[in-house]
């Protein structure tokens, strides 16, 4: 029987924002098909105990403009939409979502107030060399400072994001600290 990983979202109009959190995760594997289903695997922990996530997102997406960065800490995600439109939620169908998908309140804007990539801060993540995610998911490759990645993206964006990640973390509990 498999886990599934915590999953934090958020959205633009263009874009949807999936941040698989799984530290260390070996044999991570992420498909995104065009009708929008989004899959992940991959084992983490001491037992090696396998994750997965199958969502089927709200609407479309374009395979070939979206990017997958998979770092050590998680597995970031920005799927573009097939149509510029702002989605009511994450998921198809009705009820709740599953309870390991979360709001991502760190990347999280209003559709009022969305103005695309210009408020978003990704810690420094250099996406210019960042390619599409093409047709073939299976091909794995290792970057220089050995995170394995599903599909072309930098190659140190995701240790600078986990690095901010952390420092930021211990900013806010050595301010929770002082205030009480």
């Amino acid at each position: 029987m498999s886990l599934h990983p915590e999953l934090k979202w958020a959205q633009r109009t263009d874009k949807v924002f999936l941040t698989v959190q799984l530290p260390d995760a070996k044999d991570a594997k992420v498909n995104l098909e065009p009708e929008g289903v989004f899959s992940f695997s991959g084992k983490a922990g001491s037992g090696n105990n396998l994750y997965e996530i199958k969502l089927e997102l709200f609407d479309k997406v374009s395979v070939e403009d979206s990017k997958i960065n998979i770092g050590v800490r998680n597995i970031f995600c920005i799927l573009e939409k097939a149509e510029k439109v702002w989605w009511k939620k994450l998921l198809r169908g009705d009820g709740k979502p599953p309870h390991y998908v979360k709001v991502d309140w760190d990347k999280w804007v209003d559709e009022d107030e969305d103005n695309g990539m210009d408020n978003l801060d990704l810690g420094g993540m250099d996406f210019s060399k960042f390619g599409g995610m093409g047709g073939d998911m299976g091909d794995d490759f290792e970057d220089s400072d050995g995170e394995e990645v599903v599909s072309k993206p930098t190659d140190a964006a995701g240790a600078e994001e986990d690095a901010k990640m952390e420092e930021e973390t211990a900013e806010e509990k050595a301010t929770a600290s002082a205030s009480t």
